[in-house]
């Protein structure tokens, strides 16, 4: 039947518990995980000028030693995402529960999209805040 890509992406600046499960229910669902990272450019945008923490080569090399993680894609802004999604044509496109009742980029190119609940309280804004 062939292989069932599954898409998810985000900024995946400071990986905690909740992306690696992410991750791993993510790759259960298909043969194959692949995994759009936002541009530094397009965080500093989106979050603030004090990020990334940690710029885009080495979230990529992050990301890419991770077993559940097939490939990686880097993009820079909504188009390129779109574009990424259609060239991949997902089987399963997996984004965060919030973002139920939105429009989701890339949803017309995939099968399906499932919504993945957050770990409770595992966010990378919790991380920053605890202290040891």
């Amino acid at each position: 039947m062939g292989e069932k890509i599954i898409w998810t992406n985000g900024c995946f600046d400071i990986l905690h518990v909740g992306h690696i499960e992410l991750f791993k229910y993510a790759k259960s669902l298909g043969s194959k995980l692949y995994v759009g990272i936002d541009s530094d450019e397009k965080i500093k945008k989106d979050k603030g000028k004090d990020r990334p923490f940690n710029k885009l080569s080495d979230r990529i090399k992050v990301l890419e030693s991770i077993k559940y993680i097939d490939k990686v894609y880097s993009f820079g802004n909504t188009e390129g995402l779109d574009t990424l999604i259609l060239m991949n044509k997902p089987y399963i496109l997996i984004v965060g529960s919030d973002w139920q009742g939105k429009t989701v980029v890339g949803e017309q190119h995939a099968q399906h999209v499932r919504f993945f609940d957050r770990i409770e309280g595992y966010s990378t804004t919790n991380v920053l805040k605890w202290k040891n």
